[in-house]
Parts: structure tokens; sequence; C-alpha cells
């Protein structure tokens, strides 16, 4: 069983496919997907989304893309909410600074003061801010947390298994061009790691090019069980058992 760490179910990509895409990615193996938020404006239709599923979880944050048009909201209130599991996604891009640097690094630790407040834990987006990641968790210092879609340094990947986080890979790793990173994948124990497709966004190979969706997932399970000398099934378990590990709110009971 493998559990899709982080999708987008919400996201108009998927229109009135979304239940049959749900449907597939069970097909295909999976016992459960997070979808995300990243506008605390859209949390109501992601908190319907999850609870209309039993496999399916969510989160409540807000996107750095998102820091500066948002309204405040009281992320700790939201979250009481069973099936959210998460804080975020939430943190820094300083690629496409779609939003002021500042407002970015303001949102990112109110997130992580959520994060402690509530013990969940806090999903990660960071794009070319490799080293004002590292500070601010350093400072802040949330309880548990993942750093998702990783496609950043060694560095930034050393320092969150230092301060005890997970590191969850997408397709992004599949790509051809993404050797430096299937190296710190190799590295990066097995305890440690989760698997995701960040969909409708970065298809893994062989379904680069398409619209990405959740059952995808297994292209990229199989790709870093090759890399971690490991077979797909044993994979599969380390992940799930991690999810359940950091996402423990969404643990059966």
């Amino acid at each position: 069983m493998l559990i899709d760490s982080h999708c987008h179910l919400d996201f108009a990509d998927f229109g009135a496919e979304r239940e049959e895409v749900i449907e597939r990615a069970r097909r295909a193996g999976l016992g459960g997907m997070l979808t995300i938020c990243t506008k605390v404006t859209e949390f109501d239709a992601v908190r319907a989304l999850a609870e209309s599923h039993d496999d399916i979880w969510c989160s409540v944050g807000i996107h750095p893309h998102e820091a500066a048009d948002q309204p405040e909201a009281d992320l700790v209130a939201l979250s009481q909410h069973p099936k959210v599991v998460g804080i975020g996604e939430c943190g820094l891009d300083f690629y496409y600074e779609h939003s002021p640097r500042a407002a970015q690094e303001k949102v990112f630790r109110t997130h992580c003061a959520a994060s402690r407040a509530t013990g969940l834990p806090l999903i990660v987006h960071t794009r070319e801010a490799d080293a004002e990641t590292a500070r601010i968790l350093e400072e802040e210092r949330p309880p548990a947390a993942v750093l998702h879609c990783f496609s950043s340094g060694r560095a930034l990947a050393e320092k969150a298994l230092a301060l005890g986080y997970y590191i969850s890979f997408s397709g992004i790793v599949t790509f051809r061009n993404a050797e430096s990173l299937r190296e710190i994948a190799r590295d990066v124990p097995l305890d440690r790691m989760l698997v995701e497709t960040d969909a409708p966004y970065l298809a893994p190979v062989p379904k680069r090019g398409r619209r990405n969706e959740p059952a995808f997932v297994v292209h990229t399970a199989a790709l870093l069980a090759e890399l971690k000398g490991v077979t797909p099934e044993t994979l599969a378990e380390a992940t799930t058992a991690n999810f359940f590990r950091l996402f423990a709110k969404a643990r059966p009971t």
C-alpha cells in the first residue's frame, strides 16, 4: 500500500473527472491521499473533499505564492477538524516571488507557530531559498515537518534530517536531469522518506507531460525503491509507516 502524501485534488485541473481520478488511485494500490490547502479562502472546499472520502485527509495553510494576498486566519482553530492532519503548505519560494519575501517569511513563521500550538506537522514548500528555510526551521523548531516535493540541495536535506524532519520526493526525482537529486534520495534514510505526486503537477516518467494524478505515485515509488536497493513492496511499507508516524492524526484507530 502506498500513500500519496501531497496532492491537490481540489484543483480545477481535475474537473468532472475528480471521482474517477480518486478511484484510479485506489485501483493502483493507494491506501490514502493527503490533499493540500494552499489558500485559506478555499479551505472549505478542501475540507469538504476530505470529509467525503474515508481515505483522504487534508491540511490547512497558505502557500508562499499567496502569502501577500490571503487574509489572516486562525490556523489553530481550523486545524481542529478531524480530517485536518497537517499545517501548510507554507514556506518560501524565491524562484517565482509571487509574494514579497518579507510577507512569505511572516506567514511561514505563523505556520510554524500553529504547528507548535497544535502538534501537527508542518508541510514545507521551499524553492531557491535553502539557507533561509533552514534558518527559519532552526529558529522556529516546529515539532514535526516534511520538506515536500524536495528539489533543494544536500545541505538543506541534512539540516532537515538533523532536526528530525522528513523529506518527500515527487516525480522530479525521475526526471532525466535530476541525478543530483537522486544522489540525495539514495542517502535519505528509508525511515525518513515520503513519496508524493504534487498532482496535478510534475507527472513522473513515464507519464511526464501529462496531467499528474495520485495513481502515478507508483512510478516515483518504483524509482525510489531502485535507488534504495529495496523491493517496491518494502518501499511502500516503509513510506506508508512514515506517513502515519508523521501525520499521526490520520492513523487508523
